[in-house]
């Protein structure tokens, strides 16, 4: 299989519909993950993933799982946890330490992690650009004599234009991961977004009223989507509570 290599003086990447035609997706292989490389990457739908050991490893699929932020499903479990157990959401509170924790994350089937060192580098200095986003859900600290809260899940993607293209997400306590996407979600409707991509269809997203869409209407909705402002900055900070003070108090 004749595998194309990036060309690390240029931004330019290989057809993706082809790299699905041929190569199962895999568009192309090398150069480094600098923040002119990701933003020209993403609109195209090409995306990086590959082990450490491994040279960086460019990927589009077909079909490319999306959720539309005002479709969103939210099951009855769900609504009454939102309703009733006592949490705090922010935007953009501790990227650093959200992507980490994704990374350490045991998934199923597999061995290690595709959040390495250099993509966790990567994808911070996005966030610092702007483009990179956390948001995380906290919840009371039972343990500690003195009110707080402590971390208990989140996720973080990359925001261009008016498309979030969620990367992953981790939980720590019960609900905590689904907590933090359902009110990341409204949070990102409201400021405009009008698209996340999800790449690759689970259960879990399924459960959130995921669907599949053909490669090429996909880059068709991004080169739309990708080049028109928000409507609001995403910012940081509180976006949603059901604390008695929602301010953010200490935090652990």
């Amino acid at each position: 299989m004749n595998i194309p290599l990036i060309n690390e003086h240029s931004l330019r990447f290989p057809d993706p519909i082809q790299a699905v035609k041929e190569r199962d997706g895999l568009v192309a292989v090398g150069g480094s993950l600098t923040p002119e490389r990701l933003l020209a990457a993403y609109p195209q739908g090409i995306f990086p993933w590959f082990s450490d050991g491994q040279p960086v490893c460019w990927w589009a699929l077909d079909p490319r799982t999306v959720l539309r932020p005002e479709k969103i499903h939210i099951g009855r479990s769900l609504r009454k946890t939102l309703r009733n157990k006592p949490y705090l959401v922010t935007a953009n509170r501790c990227f650093e330490t959200v992507i980490a924790a994704c990374a350490a994350v045991k998934r199923p089937e597999q061995d290690g992690t595709w959040i390495t060192a250099s993509m966790q580098a990567a994808y911070t200095r996005l966030h610092e650009l702007g483009h990179a986003h956390s948001f995380e859900c906290w919840y009371p600290d039972d343990t500690d004599e003195q009110y707080s809260l402590k971390l208990a899940g989140g996720l973080y993607g990359v925001q261009i234009g008016r498309v979030f293209f969620g990367e992953s997400m981790f939980a720590l306590q019960n609900d905590a991961s689904k907590t933090a996407f359902a009110c990341a979600a409204a949070h990102l409707q409201h400021c405009g977004i009008e698209l996340i991509d999800c790449q690759m269809d689970t259960d879990h997203l399924a459960r959130f009223g995921s669907e599949n869409m053909d490669l090429q209407d996909f880059q068709t909705a991004l080169r739309r989507l990708t080049v028109l402002p928000l409507t609001k900055e995403i910012g940081s900070g509180v976006i949603a509570s059901t604390l008695e003070h929602p301010a953010f108090l200490q935090t652990k």
